[in-house]
């Protein structure tokens, strides 16, 4: 299954289900996005030829997130640019999100491990602005 987080008419993730399947690949993000997202499932002695990437100039102008949920349950808060709580989603074991516009807060609802793929370079606090979170009764699924 796969869940596109949507406000207006800006994606702000993408979710893959642990539990999806397809043959062959797809990809789920734009092909302008700065980060791609994709599936892929192949039989057994499928073969992808030995290939390397081409150094091409790229300007990156928003950092955007994949993170695995390696084990654990978390709970993702979306916002809009302008800080607004949109809605939260639950990310278990084996699913998959790309973050890649608005804000995003995240609660941790049992022991979690995650892995997490971006651009750097990481600027540090220059990279991001924190803000107050959405009081957890005004949360919505």
């Amino acid at each position: 299954m796969i869940d596109y987080i949507n406000h207006l008419t800006i994606n702000l993730a993408i979710i893959i289900r642990a539990n999806f399947e397809r043959e062959g690949i797809c990809f789920f993000s734009d092909e302008k996005d700065s980060q791609q997202l994709g599936y892929m499932k192949r039989p057994k002695s499928y073969v992808i030829k030995p290939h390397r990437h081409n150094l091409v100039k790229r300007e990156v102008h928003l950092t955007q997130e994949v993170l695995l949920i390696k084990s654990g349950m978390v709970r993702v808060d979306f916002y809009s640019d302008e800080q607004e709580y949109i809605k939260s989603s639950i990310l278990k074991a084996g699913d998959v999100i790309l973050l890649s516009n608005g804000g995003h807060g995240f609660e941790m609802l049992e022991e979690s491990e995650i892995i997490e793929v971006k651009q750097g370079p990481y600027f540090g606090e220059i990279d991001k602005i924190r803000f107050t979170p959405v009081d957890k009764k005004n949360i919505v699924f």
